[in-house]
């Protein structure tokens, strides 16, 4: 994994290598590509882009930058705890799994707020600076078995690489959890609340083909996704006693049996 120290080098290299155009998966590295080059077109995935200072607005973002954000506001953090909820009316507390970056960002202080609205202690699970497998150990020894409690993660990219191992270490402490993304239920995970990342990557891609075409970067809306998915691990479910109601089942777009 990249370390969030290294992600300056990281854009850096990049940049010395006068590509095209760049396509950027991530937050972190969009940012430092953005503060190095004003030149390169980049298409970028990344969390509130205007917040953040990438673009002008998403109809026309102005620059070099332009791609697809998956913050689609208060609104939706507060969606992400709302299956958490309903399948498990007696929660007492849910733990936020995240890196200490993003609890600096718009996107952590978005989720402050969607907590303090479910009625729910919500208790923060910071990651440090770096996500990694051994950040992922040491932090979750917090959790105490037998709480009636549920853990919900970041949708940060760089849990993505490492989606098998913190689906595996959550097993094993047997909080139910809501993810990011519905990659981590196909890794058996319990449920997600998410975009579709595939779909999201293909108009990325168009936009990146468009570019090579000779299109502008700042011509190009930042497209902002509306349709989210709730996708459910059945399995997952019946190894935590979980009782799917039909009714919450009803509301699934994807059931993984």
């Amino acid at each position: 994994m990249v370390k969030r120290h290294g992600y300056p080098q990281v854009a850096a290299d990049i940049v010395s290598t006068h590509p095209d155009v760049i396509f950027a998966s991530g937050t972190p590295v969009a940012v430092q590509l953005k503060k190095i080059t004003q030149s390169i077109p980049i298409v970028s995935v990344s969390a509130d882009p205007i917040a953040l200072g990438l673009v002008s607005s998403l109809a026309r973002p102005g620059g070099n930058l332009t791609g697809a954000s998956i913050d689609a506001g208060l609104e939706l953090h507060g969606k992400r705890f709302q299956p958490l909820t309903e399948m498990i009316p007696s929660l007492s507390k849910i733990y936020y799994l995240a890196s200490a970056g993003y609890w600096e960002r718009e996107a952590g202080i978005a989720a402050r707020s969607a907590a303090r609205r479910v009625g729910i202690p919500v208790i923060e699970l910071p990651l440090g600076r770096t996500v990694s497998q051994r950040a992922y150990e040491e932090v979750l020894l917090s959790l105490q078995p037998g709480e009636r409690s549920a853990l919900l993660v970041s949708d940060e990219g760089e849990h993505l690489p490492l989606r098998q191992s913190l689906v595996d270490l959550i097993a094993a402490r047997h909080p139910p959890a809501c993810y990011p993304f519905r990659e981590f239920v196909e890794a058996g995970g319990l449920m997600s609340y998410s975009v579709d990342l595939a779909d999201l990557f293909r108009l990325m891609a168009a936009q990146a083909s468009d570019i090579l075409e000779g299109k502008k970067p700042s011509e190009i809306p930042v497209y902002q996704p509306t349709k989210f998915e709730l996708a459910i691990n059945a399995r997952a479910a019946k190894a935590l006693n979980l009782d799917l109601s039909p009714s919450f089942l009803a509301q699934a777009d994807h059931v993984l049996e």
